[in-house]
């Protein structure tokens, strides 16, 4: 009988294993025990029933894509290839994929991040902001195309034509959804202010709203100073972001009419409040008004002498003001007065003839123009201090 090396009677063993085509592809439910996921990233674990127990491996690159939390006690299925682990000389499950038995495995997952996220206190109405009675403009996070965007503007125009709104248009389904809806979130409250976020998408499948119950998304709306309305699905959708937001929203058009105010409704209210404000200062005043006047009356019929000493004070200060006005107006009179006269000075013909120059008279009339004048022509001739007659003898057109 031949003798075997342990190296390759396992290698044999494992090369019988490979041969086996059911083995490529397989699927075993079992037990969660023994469950450890190591530093880097690989996981081991038991799947056992009542009478036997089988060792699995998930590697890392399939590890990262699981939804839920393995939890020892489970019940999984494991689908992956039976294979031989030569160093140990012991046969294990690789799996390539872990489904919680009977559960489905997003609603495990759903239900665990629910539980952590809600022991941390996010969920609690403590951190629920109000919204904004009067917002100005509205921040939307939602697909660019699809029908929520279109549902959400036709709603909001029409409670209120003066509304503006405010897109970052983001994926809502698939890989990377969840971090840009988070990005856009951020965006608002980081660099374009707005007084209300509106963040949603229609319908679907609980994987195709799956983006609105992943952490980050959830985090980034708690984090937000900006109030949050989601509106993701339908009415009998719910996910992770309804707990943390500030309000939920069935639908988006029905987040449009929680977060726009009727204009129509508010204009009226304002006018009922200008109203009530307007009757509750008269009614103030009035009763205001005779109360000082019982008072009044009641001081005065116990001293008289306040009443005259009281006249007397205003009396006093009447007269003060009246002759501190006439004089600043006497004061202000005089100034334009004086004013009055150095331009009249200066305008003053014997201003001019003061320095030196004449005014020439014809027929009574003053000379502008030497056409005015001919040889021959009588003349008066005015200076500073007299005048006198004199005839044209030659005129001489032409300047100075």
């Amino acid at each position: 009988m031949a003798v075997h090396s342990v190296s390759a009677l396992t290698q044999y063993i494992k090369r019988m294993f490979q041969a086996e085509d059911m083995l490529h592809h397989v699927s075993v439910e079992g037990e969660l025990s023994n469950y450890k996921m190591y530093a880097s990233g690989h996981c081991y674990f038991t799947l056992k029933d009542e009478t036997a127990s089988l060792k699995c491996v998930m590697f890392k690159s399939r590890a990262r894509l699981l939804r839920f939390q393995p939890e020892n006690g489970m019940k999984i299925v494991a689908a992956g290839e039976i294979s031989v682990y030569e160093r140990d000389g012991a046969y294990q499950l690789y799996a390539e994929r872990l489904l919680p038995a009977g559960a489905g495995e997003l609603s495990i997952a759903f239900e665990q991040l629910k539980a952590r996220l809600g022991a941390e206190g996010l969920f609690d109405a403590a951190h629920k902001k109000g919204l904004p009675s009067f917002p100005r403009t509205i921040g939307v996070v939602t697909s660019l195309s699809g029908a929520v965007l279109r549902d959400i503007y036709r709603v909001s125009k029409r409670r209120d034509p003066k509304i503006r709104l405010a897109l970052y248009p983001a994926l809502v389904q698939g890989e990377g959804a969840a971090a840009e809806i988070a990005s856009a979130i951020r965006f608002f409250n980081e660099k374009y202010p707005v007084d209300l976020l509106i963040v949603g998408r229609g319908g679907g499948s609980m994987e195709d709203l799956w983006a609105f119950n992943e952490e980050p998304v959830v985090r980034a709306i708690y984090d937000s100073a900006i109030p949050v309305i989601s509106a993701v699905g339908h009415e009998t959708d719910t996910t992770l972001a309804d707990y943390v937001s500030d309000v939920r929203a069935a639908t988006p058009s029905q987040a449009a009419e929680i977060a726009v105010p009727e204009a129509a409704v508010q204009s009226r209210r304002i006018a009922e409040y200008e109203t009530r404000l307007h009757k509750a200062v008269q009614s103030r005043l009035a009763y205001e008004r005779e109360r000082t006047a019982r008072l009044s009356a009641a001081f005065l019929k116990r001293q008289p002498q306040a009443l005259l000493a009281a006249r007397r004070q205003r009396l006093d200060a009447a007269s003060e003001a009246l002759f501190q006005g006439m004089r600043r107006i006497f004061l202000e009179k005089r100034h334009a007065f004086r004013v009055a006269a150095e331009k009249l000075e200066m305008l003053s013909p014997l201003h001019v003839i003061g320095r030196g120059y004449s005014i020439v008279e014809k027929s009574g009339r003053t000379v502008r123009s030497m056409k005015e004048l001919a040889a021959g022509d009588e003349v008066l001739v005015r200076l500073s201090d007299g005048g006198f007659d004199a005839v044209v003898r030659h005129v001489q057109e032409g300047g100075l």
